[in-house]
């Protein structure tokens, strides 16, 4: 009984937790604002300093930091060698210069107010971060991914995201330089040889080692072995680089940009997506746990002033940047805004800086309040920028849109016979495609067309929406599986409502379920093949090929006839019991069937009294 009182004594803090995100953070979405600021203000109320429902939030810390690790991953994985290159002078260009001029402006302040040197860098590189989450979310929101402001915006975000591994790297580092001036030179040389040697063990290993592991395992068909793998590849690397004085993250993020071109990609976003949404936002509530209200009242008047200046400060900086760089002044002022709040990151910098003694508790505490302050003020300065903008612009010039050039998205399910002809005619004309099997042969196979070619199970919509559907012109699903492909139709028309889907049909029956579901096009897998075979037979036996062609359309558009009344009226109305589906003539035959043999005979009159409500050619089911 007294262990299983120990682990019941882990409920009410369970309990807490999701009762403080269920109501704070649709709460906070409710009218606008980030969901971060949701898990922050929750972690705030249930805090020691106002509930004290958890009184001490370093206990869970440590767990909650585990979110931390798998984001860094996930950011890993959209590192793609090309995507990179083809952004290269906005990440390295306006990136860099912001991230530049931010951190220097912001640490110079610092230290003007008493920070060391290494204090005063660590807080100027946290709050030069902007948040990534808020950003893309109003980007999403507005729907301007794709203006040039919003492409310059995300590619400030990637480099942002790109330079928080090196950060985290950083402060260990400055706080060892420290320790040298009293006499640990030689520690400090150690444990950076050490940590550039454990860099190399994962490099190495993902270079040459995950690939094969996860092809391996895949071919097991266990779903959960592959998350279990994915969870020890992240988690694993992770402990590998706590070891040697590095952060967890960093071993995460590696691990993420070795995977990033892996077929496995992803079912490995796929399955960590839910794992890393939970414990990130257990994270940012132990953060908000550790705000000291008490700190915060005792300073209200520095805090009011730090963090409207701080938003100000990152809005005109990086307008500047981006105005210098080309942008329009609407743009620049814009893509601002966006970048204005202190990043999710700031949490983990501040107080790993404070950890390793480059902060005091108060200075840690007052940076911590800054971030959190600025993350509430950015997006309500966002709105009421874009507000005024949108009163003073000048009416919009009518632009005749044209879409020469443009080269629609395809997403194919299924990567069989029959999804392989279906390429075919799309790599003709250089689409971009992307496949999806869970088959390690057929990915093989698939890589030699030259698409984009990962493993995932189509049934999943974590996996339709990591691989991209919601971005797709056309969703074809290939598969083999009538119940499957059904489930995958109902799925994308729901989710994803813009994508045209097609469908393959199995057979008749499996080709009107489809049409209920709705979709946009079916096809039997065999009805045009066996057509095609028709018109040659015909051709053989004397036909001209226009002659074969008239009958062959003739056969089409019958068929075509009699599955818009099954459709409409049931596939054997009047009957209460679903019957067999079995093949019948189009038109009336000139003649009976000649049995042959007495046989032949004999199966024919048992079967006469079968209800006959095929389609042409369609085999008994």
């Amino acid at each position: 009984m007294a262990d299983a009182a120990s682990h019941a004594s882990y409920l009410p803090s369970i309990l807490t937790f999701c009762a403080g995100a269920v109501v704070a953070v649709p709460l906070f979405r409710r009218f606008g604002l980030s969901a971060v600021l949701g898990y922050l203000a929750a972690g705030v109320v249930i805090g020691p300093s106002a509930l004290a429902v958890i009184k001490d939030p370093d206990t869970i810390r440590s767990t909650a930091e585990i979110g931390v690790v798998l984001l860094l991953f996930l950011v890993g994985l959209e590192l793609q060698p090309e995507r990179l290159y083809s952004m290269r002078k906005d990440i390295l260009g306006a990136g860099f210069a912001q991230m530049l001029l931010s951190a220097a402006v912001i640490g110079a302040v610092a230290w003007k107010l008493g920070l060391s040197p290494a204090g005063a860098l660590a807080v100027g590189l946290a709050l030069a971060l902007s948040a990534t989450s808020i950003a893309l979310q109003l980007l999403e929101e507005r729907g301007d991914g794709a203006e040039p402001y919003g492409r310059r915006c995300f590619s400030i975000l990637l480099f942002q995201d790109i330079s928080i591994a090196p950060m985290l790297a950083l402060l260990p580092l400055l706080a060892t330089t420290e320790a040298a001036h009293g006499g640990g030179s030689a520690k400090a040389l150690t444990g950076l040889g050490l940590a550039l040697l454990a860099i190399a063990v994962v490099v190495l290993a993902g270079r040459y080692a995950l690939n094969p592991f996860f092809r391996l395992l895949a071919k097991t068909g266990a779903k959960e072995v592959m998350t279990a793998a994915a969870l020890l590849v992240v988690l694993g690397a992770a402990l590998l680089m706590e070891q040697v004085g590095l952060s967890m993250a960093m071993g995460a993020f590696l691990a993420g940009v070795l995977l990033a071109d892996s077929h496995f990609r992803h079912e490995l976003e796929a399955d960590i997506e839910p794992f890393r949404g939970v414990l990130l936002g257990l994270f940012f509530m132990a953060v908000g746990m550790s705000i000291d209200l008490k700190l915060v009242a005792e300073n209200a008047l520095l805090l009011a002033l730090a963090a409207p200046l701080l938003v100000l400060f990152k809005i005109a900086a990086a307008a500047a940047i981006l105005r210098a760089s080309c942008s329009s002044t609407t743009e620049a002022i814009r893509a601002g805004a966006l970048l204005s709040p202190a990043g999710e990151f700031a949490f983990v910098l501040l107080p790993l800086a404070a950890s390793l003694g480059l902060l005091n508790e108060k200075q840690g505490a007052l940076a911590t309040a800054i971030a959190a302050l600025s993350m509430l003020i950015g997006p309500i300065a966002a709105k009421l920028i874009d507000l005024w903008l949108a009163a003073h612009a000048p009416p919009p010039e009518e632009i005749e849109e044209t879409f020469d050039g443009v080269t629609p998205s395809v997403l194919v399910i299924g990567f069989g016979r029959f999804g392989q002809v279906v390429t075919q005619a799309l790599l003709l004309q250089h689409l971009d495609v992307t496949i999806i099997d869970s088959d390690i042969e057929r990915i093989r196979s698939a890589n030699k067309f030259g698409f984009k070619i990962y493993y995932g199970d189509g049934t999943r919509l974590d996996v339709l929406r990591a691989a991209g559907a919601g971005k797709a012109k056309v969703i074809c699903v290939c598969i083999d599986d009538r119940q499957a492909a059904l489930r995958i139709v109902e799925m994308a028309k729901a989710e994803f409502p813009a994508a045209r889907i097609h469908a393959r049909a199995y057979d008749r029956v499996h080709a009107m379920d489809l049409m209920r579901a709705d979709v946009d096009y079916q096809m039997r897998e065999t009805f045009e093949s066996a057509l095609g075979f028709g018109r040659v037979t015909l051709e053989a036996l004397g036909l001209s090929y226009e002659e074969a062609g008239f009958v062959i359309e003739h056969v089409r558009d019958r068929d075509a006839q009699r599955m818009e009344i099954q459709f409409s009226e049931g596939i054997a109305a009047g009957i209460d019991k679903v019957p067999r589906v079995t093949p019948e003539p189009i038109i009336a035959p000139k003649s009976k069937s000649k049995p042959l043999t007495k046989e032949t005979q004999d199966v024919i009159e048992d079967g006469g009294a079968e209800v006959a409500v095929g389609g042409v050619g369609e085999p008994a089911e």
